[in-house]
């Protein structure tokens, strides 16, 4: 069962602005290997109800900034000064010898109704300012995530960027032999931290696609030999069926706005592209070509589309208008492309790359420039995008043994500069990821 994020109670929660913004203290994340920032987490004072989630909080906190690269976490026992509340100045004299340039305090009690509140402020330490901070009451259930709420707000704040930890990755959790699979659907904090599974196992299931405006996920199933997708309400817990769709392949995906999904379809032979209304059940014809046209993807804004094509004699990535006009290829270098997928931002398009042996992850602009290559291996594929458009997340498989072990498939984030490629754990083998929007 879906933990219902409706019951996450905020009783209050409010954003401290720096009286005196400081210019120096920003991470420019446009830089490929950049140095970490120097970053103190000092130990939350709490009362003897909430010391645990005091220091589970922390942990997370500090797990999250680290992941990114971009920040390195100042070894706590190296800490002079004493946890002091969070509405107390710090010694600033105390944090500089240790090259600290942001600093943590906070404070998580228990009030007599069992949950906590919990309150953080980020300093910067050379001006001796305070940045921002976050306060809140929240059931005690949901310590993780108000730790994800903090870090995303202190990466914020640091970076210009709007953060990504409050967020989630469905995929397909894979397991037994390589001939006889057994692929459910299953969901994790984009940690990999309470992790859930959808389905049963008791039919096949491929593709999941977040909706960008809500807590639902789309998916291929084949159920009785049959392709048909469905849509399940990760709050509700209710699955509805879209329909029954032959000749479909992957998934269809989300419109921007919600509203409308764009798939493939094969019929005959030939695979062109279609865009159905969710409310009207119209669909419309985009392409129609001799040609094996799939993987469609929206802009952000909802007005083009990307997708890959073999009308030029080998997969490549083309764009078009929202209604099927103005199709160019965009994809002119070496090797053949695939599942392209649009950035939130706008700027950027992922896909997949396969030349000479060897499979990629790259990322080009939406005119077919700049294409640069951030990830490889045996196999790489199925890139899907942190919902601030600056985190990549795809699967890797390693090659399998002449007796049919191994080829273990596995789950990888990396920024999109290339650096810091990180695997994210999973109980067993994972493709096909899909990043969620940030919980509402």
């Amino acid at each position: 069962m879906i933990n219902n994020w409706r019951y996450l109670l905020f009783v209050l929660f409010f954003i401290i602005n720096s009286k005196a913004f400081s210019q120096n203290l920003v991470v420019d994340i446009t830089e490929g290997n950049v140095d970490p920032l120097p970053i103190a987490l000092q130990k939350f004072v709490s009362d003897i109800n909430s010391k645990d989630i005091s220091d589970n909080i922390i942990r997370v906190i500090s797990n999250d900034l680290r992941s990114t690269g971009l920040f390195a976490i100042v070894d706590p026992k190296a800490y002079i000064e004493e946890p002091k509340s969070p509405s107390v100045r710090p010694s600033f004299k105390n944090w500089d010898p240790l090259g600290v340039k942001a600093l943590v305090t906070g404070s998580v009690n228990m009030n007599i109704n069992g949950n906590v509140e919990v309150e953080f402020r980020l300093w910067d330490v050379v001006t001796e300012q305070d940045l921002t901070g976050l306060k809140l009451t929240v059931d005690s259930r949901y310590w993780r995530r108000i730790s994800h709420i903090a870090a995303d707000e202190i990466y914020k704040r640091l970076t210009g960027e709007e953060g990504y930890f409050d967020t989630r990755i469905v995929y397909i959790s894979e397991s037994g032999p390589l001939n006889a699979r057994v692929k459910r659907l299953a969901i994790m904090d984009q940690d990999g931290h309470n992790h859930q599974y959808l389905t049963d196992g008791s039919y096949l299931v491929l593709t999941p696609r977040f909706s960008p405006t809500s807590q639902e996920v789309a998916y291929l199933a084949y159920y009785q030999d049959e392709p048909k997708v469905y849509v399940l309400n990760l709050e509700t817990n209710k699955q509805e069926l879209l329909g029954t769709f032959p000749g479909m392949t992957f998934a269809p995906r989300f419109s921007p706005d919600g509203k409308s999904i764009i798939m493939s379809l094969a019929d005959q032979g030939l695979t062109d592209i279609f865009i159905m209304n969710l409310i009207t059940q119209n669909v419309i014809q985009l392409t129609n070509s001799p040609s094996i046209d799939t993987s469609p993807t929206f802009s952000p804004d909802g007005q083009n589309i990307v997708f890959n094509s073999d009308r030029g004699g080998s997969q490549q990535l083309y764009t078009m208008n929202l209604d099927g006009s103005n199709q160019r290829r965009i994809s002119f270098k070496k090797g053949r492309y695939a599942t392209p997928v649009w950035s939130p931002r706008g700027d950027l398009i992922a896909f997949t790359k396969m030349h000479e042996g060897e499979f990629y992850i790259g990322v080009m602009r939406p005119d077919g420039s700049g294409e640069r290559l951030i990830s490889k291996g045996y196999l790489v594929e199925a890139p899907t995008w942190a919902p601030n458009g600056r985190v990549l997340v795809y699967f890797k498989q390693e090659r399998s043994k002449a007796d049919g072990t191994g080829g273990k498939v596995r789950l990888f984030r990396v920024d999109i500069t290339g650096y810091n490629e990180r695997e994210i754990i999973t109980p067993s083998d994972a493709s096909d990821p899909a990043w969620s929007p940030l919980i509402p």
